[in-house]
């Protein structure tokens, strides 16, 4: 399954999974987009980056290409996986029981979990060199077609109070903020102090179009 689309110099090709090969490129794009949000829980960027890339669930991701280059990727959760993964008793390996456990902590902080029929986001993220382009978009519209498949009846996003960009391209497609938990405790520790849950129907019949 997947669109193509064409955007700026060329068609944007959108497909479900991350290739074999890709994983190091999506996790830098997704380190890009949120390191700031997962710093305090998974920098430094050098060890972050790996261990994003060698427990990435390639089957949670939409990924858009440009020119065979992956520029773009949404991941998702659904059935008790999401695009990220990684156990305890991984993170421990990677940074050691003395930082690991301070780690796992700020990672529970940001768990979601989703209720019945409820697909939720797991991040969106598109290259600098495309953005404003409609990626972002191609890649929403894709995750909706997901959730219409799975009989979701709404998707689940997350979106904190620094990522206005994101925020006002979700609400150009569709979703709604239903709650806002203001959590200014975090600021220091975590870089916001506000996150907004917000969610969109699923039409019925598939998504709505671009």
């Amino acid at each position: 399954m997947g669109v193509d689309a064409t955007h700026g110099t060329g068609p944007v090709a959108v497909r479900r999974g991350i290739p074999v090969g890709a994983e190091q490129r999506a996790a830098e794009l997704y380190w890009d987009a949120f390191g700031r949000k997962l710093g305090p829980a998974l920098n430094p960027p050098g060890m972050a980056v790996p261990f994003i890339a060698t427990h990435l669930n390639a089957d949670r991701a939409i990924c858009a290409f440009l020119g065979g280059q992956l520029v773009g990727l949404a991941g998702y959760q659904l059935g008790g996986r999401a695009l990220t993964g990684g156990s305890a008793s991984a993170v421990l390996r990677a940074y050691g029981r003395l930082g690991g456990l301070p780690r796992l902590l700020l990672l529970a902080l940001l768990e979601r979990q989703p209720v019945p029929g409820q697909l939720v986001m797991d991040g969106i993220a598109v290259a600098p060199e495309v953005r404003g382009r409609g990626v972002g978009s191609l890649l929403l519209e894709e995750v909706a077609a997901v959730a219409a498949e799975q009989d979701c009846r709404e998707i689940r996003l997350d979106v904190i109070d620094t990522n206005p960009r994101a925020r006002a391209l979700y609400e150009r497609r569709g979703f709604t903020a239903v709650r806002t938990e203001r959590t200014p405790y975090l600021r220091r520790l975590l870089g916001f102090g506000a996150v907004t849950t917000m969610h969109r129907p699923v039409e019925a019949g598939g998504p709505r179009g671009l």
